[in-house]
């Protein structure tokens, strides 16, 4: 596996190279995607050389030590010190995302349920939103259809990482494990017999496309234009200003509603328009090369109940990873972190195995 560190030691002292040379900053885009693969290939090279540095400090307390026997304690402390230097690096090498530095649009829609199931995502909305800011992430609300009760029909949000965010910790390379079906046992407030019921809403996540990722010919899209619906403004219901687009092609369709004029509400949709049309073609292309890598955490079905929200006994379940825990509370309130990471290390050990085999 190290073998394959020889290779990057030499892009990253070409890509140093080039990074110092003042003509390749006189093109933006270019000097922006070398200093992001060298900032990617920078912890792995710090890594390797300190493995390597460990293995010449071993052989040294190893010489001294057959000198002197109270050098056998440093070799010991060095040894033991090996073995996280060598799972560090083994980590660093595995095949990372190349999604995950990008910033996300999430939706979230309730499903079975009614009035219960748009109350709840609602709660899983300021759960992201409070998640978003304690990580220090920025959001936006892009789209949203209220409930009567005052939850969502469907709502959907762009969350933007910071811009100082390291190499592949972007808002995908945590938020891509909350797409699926989101199931809620409680007493809702509509009943009025206490009993408790069971919902469920859907989260999907799109990694964010910019124009490169994706080329959207004009001549494939539709464009209809009707009056928004709902609670709004003046100019709301009272305009043609909501914007629904149909890419012909694949037969997604977009739809936007929340600004006051229609420009920008198309500017909106076809920024949800790119998101879709990314996710499909990185999903198409999984599926055609058949990646032996895929995450066993993510699955392409995202109809997949993937988690349980349990009221009555404050516990949260990730049927995925067998995570369970008794701070529902805590949760719902922004403090994720726990339930993301034990899907991400999961994720990442089943990425090392077929790495290996």
């Amino acid at each position: 596996m190290f073998e394959a560190v020889e290779e990057l030691i030499g892009e990253h002292a070409d890509l140093e190279k080039q990074l110092a040379d003042p003509s390749v900053h006189a093109d933006q885009a270019r000097a922006r995607r070398l200093n992001k693969r060298y900032a990617e290939l920078t912890p792995i090279i710090s890594a390797y050389r300190a493995w390597r540095q460990n293995a010449e400090d071993i052989d040294t307390a190893r010489e001294f030590a057959a000198d002197d026997p109270d050098f056998a304690a440093e070799v010991k402390e060095l040894e033991a010190g090996r073995e996280a230097l060598t799972e560090k690096l083994r980590l660093l090498l595995v095949p990372r995302d190349p999604s995950d530095d990008k910033d996300v649009i999430l939706e979230i829609k309730a499903g079975e349920g009614g009035d219960e199931s748009a109350l709840f995502a609602g709660d899983l909305l300021r759960m992201y939103l409070r998640y978003a800011e304690r990580t220090g992430w920025k959001t936006e609300l892009i789209q949203s259809n209220e409930s009567d009760l005052g939850g969502y029909k469907d709502v959907q949000i762009a969350v933007k990482a910071k811009s100082n965010a390291e190499p592949g910790q972007g808002v995908w390379a945590r938020l891509k494990f909350e797409g699926g079906v989101h199931r809620v046992q409680r007493v809702p407030a509509t009943e009025s017999q206490g009993r408790i019921h069971t919902s469920a809403a859907g989260v999907l996540v799109l990694p964010e496309a910019e124009d490169v990722d994706v080329e959207i010919n004009a001549n494939d899209l539709r464009i209809d234009v009707y009056r928004s619906s709902g609670p709004g403004g003046q100019s709301v219901n009272t305009t043609d200003s909501a914007v629904r687009i149909t890419h012909e092609p694949t037969g997604i369709v977009v739809s936007c509603q929340n600004e006051k004029s229609q420009l920008q509400n198309k500017e909106q949709a076809l920024r949800i328009l790119r998101a879709r049309l990314l996710a499909a073609a990185q999903e198409e292309a999984e599926k055609e090369a058949s990646d032996a890598r895929r995450s066993q955490v993510r699955t392409v079905d995202r109809s997949e109940r993937i988690r349980t929200y349990n009221f009555p006994e404050n516990r949260i379940s990730d049927h995925r990873v067998g995570f369970k825990a008794y701070n529902l509370d805590q949760v719902l309130d922004g403090e994720l972190d726990p339930v993301i990471q034990a899907c991400a290390d999961a994720d990442s050990a089943a990425k090392l195995a077929a790495s290996q085999s």
